[in-house]
């Protein structure tokens, strides 16, 4: 069969699956809705935080980064599964006994205040739609390239199928979807990968393929050693040396570490599971779950630079094979002969390069590149769906949870009734879906860098927030809400002067001590936890009852 039959055939059973899942686990009442009744076991949810956290940019575009950046783009899979460490260990256990299943709910008990509530509300939907458009747009790709439809319509599908088992079965939809979805992506990336590594390396294992040395038909000598070369050749600069100065790679990698922790869609799956015992039992078993993908990310990366490298550099046009000019349909990767003279030339200098290639084709086409059966080409498009929509589905019931319980029920309409609240959470997602669709089709940048910008809002706003609502008790309201935004704007106003007012500015050159939109989330962390001390100091103290119940959450047992 075709690729595009493939497609159609493993879409169809996997969207299936998810829709039947959703009608079998409909939500029935707020509890189920927002937290799935508090009852999924600690494996079970593991693999739902997985699916969960381990979105399109993980699946798509983090290879892809890593593969155009070499060294650089290290810092994505440090940032993230440090971050995930970080989260695991300092605040999952704390907020789960704290016992609130949105991050606006916790600041604004924790925080005594409806203006903490207000502003943590404000925070985790601009967060977590900068975020859900990344979903959207690398659901886009998929559906463009593999369906052969254009990327509106791509977004639109993905919009439709996630509105509908979101809609229907929120968390606990969403939780035992996503354990399905997780299935589908793991299998996805690494059959692919053992595929390839076992090709050129003769070792099954990519993680050790990724140190290997290269088969004869491949050139021979250890893989990095050879891209290196290639790359240096072609003017690209070396693969394993890094070109970001060592200031942008550290703010860079905290502001993913710090934003992971306060990232509202990963924190709220911790409230889906019985206690805090076995919220540290599922947290260890999603960073299990998540290692098995992020620790292969580097090989997939080397293979498909590799693989692109030599198969496009100095090649007739006229004998590209089909993936080539399928790819060049969607105008994701083009080709401008400048010298006219039918030739590829791949080369690092602009002045000369005649190819463009989109990073974020990159895991996706690699099965293609090298040639792997038409079978293993659509699963990988599957499992890019199903690691795009499972974080979509998340971070849209963090929007709906925050306007229908955060904002609406615990602050402008306390009266209404159950049935109301969940009808106003699914009018809400309806909303989002919407909006997340528009930016999807119109998206800022890479898919990663779009998710890069949420890390660094969330790291900026929520991150200081909860430790110090955790760690220290004296903290009061003032200085939660003052070092929130304060935080959140400045990080917001950088990214958005740099990125959408004068891009043309973007550079080393221009950005504030070398630090690029991607990293200012950190000095943004800073910036909050700053103002927030400073504040406290100066203004009274929380209640007593308030001071007891922080030191509570950090006694152990449930």
């Amino acid at each position: 069969m075709s690729v595009q039959l493939w497609t159609y055939l493993f879409v169809f059973l996997t969207f299936g699956l998810y829709i039947g899942i959703a009608v079998w686990s409909k939500a029935g009442s707020t509890h189920d809705f927002y937290v799935a009744g508090g009852g999924v076991s600690p494996l079970t949810n593991g693999m739902a935080t997985a699916a969960d956290w381990m979105s399109a940019a993980s699946f798509i575009s983090m290879a892809g980064l890593i593969s155009f950046l070499g060294r650089d783009g290290t810092y994505y899979l440090m940032g993230w599964t440090g971050g995930y460490v970080l989260l695991a260990l300092l605040l999952a256990p704390y907020l789960r006994k704290f016992g609130k299943f949105t991050v606006p709910a916790f600041i604004g008990d924790r925080y005594y205040s409806h203006s903490a509530r207000l502003s943590a509300v404000f925070c985790a939907i601009v967060v977590s739609f900068v975020y859900v458009c990344g979903q959207m747009q690398g659901a886009g790709i998929v559906f463009s390239r593999f369906l052969e439809v254009d990327i509106t319509t791509g977004v639109i599908i993905g919009m439709a199928i996630v509105f509908f088992y979101a809609v229907l079965g929120g968390m606990k939809g969403i939780t035992y979807t996503q354990v399905a979805q997780y299935c589908v992506l793991i299998f996805a990336y690494m059959v692919p990968a053992v595929f390839i590594s076992f090709m050129m390396t003769g070792n099954p294992i990519p993680q050790l393929g990724f140190g290997s040395e290269l088969t004869p038909e491949y050139g021979g000598g250890y893989l990095l050693d050879r891209l290196d070369g290639v790359s240096e050749d072609l003017g690209f600069g070396t693969y394993t040396d890094g070109q970001k100065s060592t200031q942008d790679v550290f703010f860079i990698t905290a502001a993913l570490m710090f934003g992971t922790a306060g990232l509202p869609h990963v924190i709220i799956r911790f409230f889906t599971v019985p206690g805090v015992h076995d919220a540290r039992r599922s947290a260890g078993f999603a960073l299990i779950f998540i290692a098995i993908l992020y620790t292969t990310a580097p090989a997939i990366a080397a293979f498909s630079k590799t693989n692109l490298m030599n198969t496009v550099n100095n090649a007739e046009y006229t004998d590209m094979p089909s993936w080539f000019t399928t790819w060049e349909r969607t105008s994701l990767i083009a080709f401008d002969d400048k010298n006219n003279d039918g030739r590829i030339q791949y080369v690092g200098d602009p002045e000369i390069n005649e190819l463009t290639v989109n990073r974020d084709i990159m895991v996706l086409a690699n099965p293609e590149i090298a040639r792997l059966p038409n079978w293993v080409i659509a699963l990988v498009a599957a499992g890019a769906l199903a690691a795009a929509l499972s974080t979509a589905a998340g971070l849209l019931l963090v929007i709906s949870t925050s306007i229908s319980h955060d904002l609406l029920k615990r602050c402008l309409a306390p009266d209404i009734t159950e049935k109301q609240e969940l009808s106003y959470a699914r009018i809400a997602i309806f909303i989002a879906v919407l909006i997340a669709g528009y930016f999807g089709i119109n998206p800022p940048g890479f898919v990663a860098e779009v998710v890069a910008f949420a890390f660094g809002l969330a790291a900026a706003s929520f991150f200081p927030a909860i430790v110090l609502g955790i760690f220290y008790s004296r903290m009061n309201r003032q200085g939660a809400v003052a070092g929130m935004l304060t935080g959140f704007f400045f990080t917001a106003t950088y990214i958005i002067y740099f990125k959408f007012i004068n891009p043309e500015m973007s550079n080393a050159e221009h950005w504030w001590f070398g630090i690029s939109p991607e990293g200012i989330g950190t000095m943004g962390t800073i910036l909050n936890l700053v103002v927030a001390l400073l504040v406290c100091r100066v203004t009274t103290p929380p209640p007593e009852y308030v001071q007891r119940i922080v030191r509570h959450i950090r006694l152990p047992g449930e």
